[in-house]
């Protein structure tokens, strides 16, 4: 009978993939019928998106590898976020579903541990959880303005339950999904040519998107230019952000590689990846690049790397050297409230007194919707407090801020442990390498911008969170 199991377990299995096989083609069949009666891009999108999701129930692996090609780019206008007039209905969830749908299937018998692991759920995803169902009750304060201008979408609580705790967490089961395909891979260096490719997709629709606009640098560095890349539905600073993560483990897994073709190939990555971080101008991206270089410089330091960080100051100086600096040292001469950009006096001090409102548990996800200074429109109309500490106290209260920066001490660990396990090739140990001077970067500029729940901009750190996890889930016979 023993010997028996492993066919018993190979055969339910292999009945279970074709009745998941033929739900897939019956609801591929409805579903491009539908879409041909439709007639609209829309179909287009669906039908790709549901013969994708056929060939991921095949192996799950492939549906992560569609998943981190398309997470950076999700957030552009360019990526449908609705088809069939269904909000949420869009090749990235439907991807995901699939993804989920084939590892329960085949993936979930051979895994080493659970999906996902406790640090995650008990000091990330229960705080927001939590500081989304106070926020539920404090929807109906919103001024009406914030729909006028159409920064919100959401108008009753379960909208608002949706848009601020479901549709972050899509990133995190996108990073867990390419986790547990690491964590099932021979090879998990196998991901670097997918992390590239999606870089080369984003950075080439921004440079496309500036030399048909024909811009020239000094008016996309003016402080008043920060929504020049709203078309394609992405703001500068968050542009700059998904770029500079990037930069951070493309460049540290460069250094590591022995390969000569992937060496040149990530050269030329990180070439074209810091033209498209630069042409965002955003400050607290390049500041971030900077303490990454600088990171870099100090963890790897030898003649190689010094004459390479020489080369690229010297062809960033020649390139944009004046126009860069006037917008690095924006205000410089105007005082701090000028060097924020507003963000002293328009928003942190008129805030500073809603912390006292809440101050052990906040007052739900996106309270400076409903903030006092909000209301009587005191502030700057804004949607987030352009500090991610502050947000944090502001929404989770102190008992949240606490757990979110405990969660990322735990993903710190993690990324050091493996940036110098033996056992890994030197790409992984590099990417890790550069995951942990991504983090670094985004707690430093976390001051002036983003936020510490999951956010597009921090689509590459997920990403390393994800193979992570996947990593140390490794079976020893891996």
């Amino acid at each position: 009978m023993a010997a028996t199991a492993p066919y018993l377990r190979h055969h339910g299995d292999a009945n279970h993939s074709w009745v998941a096989m033929a739900i897939a083609m019956l609801a591929l069949a409805l579903g491009c019928g539908y879409t041909l009666a439709l007639g609209e891009m829309a179909g287009l999108y669906v039908a790709l998106s549901l013969v994708c999701a056929v060939a991921v129930l095949f192996d799950f692996r492939a549906g992560a590898v569609l998943l981190l090609l398309m997470l950076p780019t999700s957030a552009s206008s360019l990526f449908p976020h609705g088809l069939m007039q269904i909000t949420g209905l869009n090749p990235l969830n439907l991807v995901l579903l699939a993804t989920l749908g084939s590892y329960v299937i085949h993936g979930r018998q051979q895994a080493a541990g659970p999906l996902v692991p406790q640090p995650l759920v008990w000091l990330y995803i229960v705080p927001i959880a939590v500081a989304g169902l106070i926020g539920m009750g404090h929807v109906h304060a919103i001024p009406s303005f914030f729909y006028e201008l159409e920064t919100i979408t959401y108008f009753t609580p379960t909208q608002y339950l949706l848009a601020t705790v479901l549709k972050p967490m899509v990133m995190v089961a996108v990073a867990l999904m390419i986790g547990a395909a690491a964590a099932r891979s021979q090879k998990p260096e196998r991901f670097i040519i997918p992390i590239a490719l999606s870089v080369w997709l984003i950075a080439l629709v921004q440079i496309g998107f500036v030399i048909a606009q024909g811009a020239s640098l000094a008016a996309m560095a003016a402080p008043g230019a920060r929504s020049f890349y709203e078309p394609i539905g992405i703001h500068a600073n968050e542009l700059g952000r998904v770029h500079m993560y990037a930069f951070a483990l493309l460049l540290f897994i460069w250094a590591e590689t022995k390969r000569p073709g992937m060496r040149l190939f990530l050269l030329l990555t990180l070439g074209v990846l810091s033209l498209a971080l630069l042409l965002s101008f955003s400050r607290a991206a390049i500041a971030g690049a900077g303490l990454v270089g600088a990171l870099f410089l100090m963890w790897k330091f030898n003649a190689k790397t010094l004459s390479l960080a020489l080369i690229a100051l010297m062809l960033v100086t020649l390139l944009a050297g004046d126009v860069l600096y006037s917008r690095v040292t924006l205000g410089f001469n105007e005082g701090a409230d000028a060097v924020s950009a507003g963000r002293i006096e328009g928003i942190w001090l008129p805030l500073l007194p809603e912390l006292a409102r809440s101050p052990l548990w906040g007052s739900g996800l996106g309270s400076i919707l409903w903030s006092f200074p909000m209301v009587n429109e005191a502030m700057a109309r804004v949607s987030h407090p352009h500090n991610a500490y502050l947000e944090a106290l502001l929404d989770m209260g102190i008992l949240g801020l606490t757990l979110l920066l405990a969660y990322y001490a735990h993903v710190w660990k993690g990324f050091r442990a493996l940036g110098s396990n033996a056992w890994l090739s030197g790409e992984m140990r590099g990417l890790f390498q550069g995951a942990t001077a991504a983090l670094v970067a985004f707690l430093a500029t976390g001051l002036t911008g983003s936020s510490l729940t999951p956010h597009v901009e921090s689509g590459y750190l997920w990403i390393a969170i994800g193979l992570m996890y996947g990593l140390r889930a490794r079976r020893p016979a891996s």
